[in-house]
């Protein structure tokens, strides 16, 4: 029996019923009913109702190539039928893994060359933590085990992304961190920035927080440096290019590891294969997952550079972590196809020289000078939209998010899906949206935008 035989409200029964979301006031949720979104295909979603809206969000940060792609499907079906599941311990292997490491090592910053393969970006970023911190180990160094994030820094939702992460509400719900973990200052000038301080100013100021926390510790002490190349989740803060180069120098100056996260970034999403291409710099890890496979299948892969691989190899003993589906044959065949589609219809080479020039210009032209908005910003295809009550000040309605809330569900109403955090409206559609995807785009957020600007107002 499929969904088809279900009405609406008995699937959303059901769902109260049985089904915890993630991310979810559930009495909001169990008062209001879920949207059941049943099919999709291209860059548009649809409902059980049959409404269409145009995915503003590709999934979560994810569906790169679109939606209905019957490549990867016909991908995950003949791999099943060849092998549909075997592990990678016992000293085993299994081909797809094996390919699909080396496709991502060629497509990677120089140095990077080895893969660790989990199910999720927060799989991925506790394989990192674990993996620094034996690193150190190795090299005689246990006491080189502190982690330097950011404030808002979102790297997962497992005990230690969530640890990694710089979310209060979340840091307060888990009860305790993973110890040796501390947070600094994110690089966001549209908040942080101090009067007549340029763009470069502000960038090279944030990135000496990271050596004040360094010096605070002891160099001897610190293990690594973690950051998103742009914020993500936190409301795509994206930092000044005087930043980036600056927090790596200051990490190979005191002898500590560069650790990206690139869930979000990672396969394109900026206009090169990974952020780290985009903002010039050379990590020792890289947290990827998401786009890897279009989300067609869940998969992660931590990207390793060659300075730890080779202390892996050459000292010995066992790395104790791992997961049951680390290297799933199915997911990385999905995986090495959805990578072959973006390389063969030029995705990331259209977001770089035309969509993501045409994004950035028509969020600057067409909405940035709305009244309830305070900045556009974007790289690629990632975008923000900043919620204000006066553009002059930069007054917000609330401080809670809620004038976002607004702007979301008017949003939505009006056929397209974007997500709100904070006070931002944030975007970070398929790599597949073309110059008239992105106008229709921007003619809805801008009647969501009247819409929502006159009930904030009138409240």
């Amino acid at each position: 029996m499929t969904y088809q035989n279900y009405s609406l409200k008995q699937l959303q029964q059901i769902d109260a019923a049985h089904h915890l979301h993630p991310f979810t006031d559930h009495k909001e949720l169990r008062a209001a009913g879920s949207r059941v979104i049943t099919h999709a295909r291209g860059p548009y979603i649809y409902d059980s109702e049959g409404f269409e809206l145009l995915d503003g969000m590709a999934g979560l940060w994810c569906v790169n190539v679109g939606y209905g792609r019957e490549e990867l499907a016909e991908a995950a079906y003949e791999q099943m039928k060849e092998l549909p599941y075997y592990n990678s311990f016992f000293k085993c292997s299994t081909p797809t893994p094996v390919l699909l490491a080396k496709k991502l090592a060629e497509i990677a910053p120089p140095s990077v060359n080895q893969v660790f393969f989990g199910s999720s970006g927060s799989e991925a970023n506790d394989t990192a933590l674990r993996l620094v911190r034996h690193y150190w180990a190795l090299e005689g160094k246990p006491e080189k085990n502190r982690i330097i994030s950011r404030r808002n820094a979102y790297h997962g939702s497992t005990v230690a992304g969530t640890s990694l992460g710089g979310m209060e509400a979340m840091h307060k719900q888990l009860g305790g961190a993973v110890p040796n973990i501390v947070h600094v200052m994110m690089p966001y000038a549209y908040e942080l920035a101090l009067p007549g301080e340029s763009d470069h100013e502000f960038g090279l100021r944030a990135a000496r927080a990271v050596e004040e926390a360094i010096l605070e510790a002891g160099a001897d002490k610190v293990a690594a440096f973690i950051g998103e190349p742009i914020m993500g989740a936190g409301g795509v803060k994206i930092p000044p290019m005087s930043y980036w180069p600056e927090v790596e120098r200051i990490c190979r100056k005191y002898d500590v590891l560069l650790m990206l996260d690139e869930v979000i970034t990672g396969y394109g999403r900026t206009g090169e294969w990974f952020a780290a291409q985009t903002f010039e710099v050379t990590p020792d890890t890289m947290t990827t997952a998401k786009a890897l496979t279009s989300g067609y299948q869940p998969l992660s892969a931590l990207l390793v550079g060659d300075r730890i691989a080779a202390t892996l190899t050459e000292k010995g003993g066992e790395f104790a972590h791992g997961y049951t589906y680390s290297g799933h044959p199915v997911a990385c065949a999905v995986a090495l196809k959805n990578l072959e589609i973006i390389e063969r219809e030029g995705l990331v080479e259209r977001v770089k020289t035309d969509t993501g020039p045409y994004f950035a210009q028509a969020l600057r032209e067409r909405v940035a000078g709305h009244g309830l908005v305070g900045e556009t910003r974007s790289v690629g295809l990632m975008g923000a939209i900043e919620i204000v009550k006066d553009k002059a000040t930069r007054e917000r309605f609330e401080g809670d998010g809620r004038a976002a809330v607004v702007v979301r569900d008017h949003a939505i109403e009006n056929g397209v899906m974007m997500r709100a955090t904070g006070d931002t409206m944030i975007l970070s559609p398929p790599l597949i949206w073309t110059r008239e995807t992105i106008d229709l785009a921007c003619e809805r957020i801008v009647r969501a935008l009247d819409l929502a600007e006159a009930d904030l107002r009138r409240a």
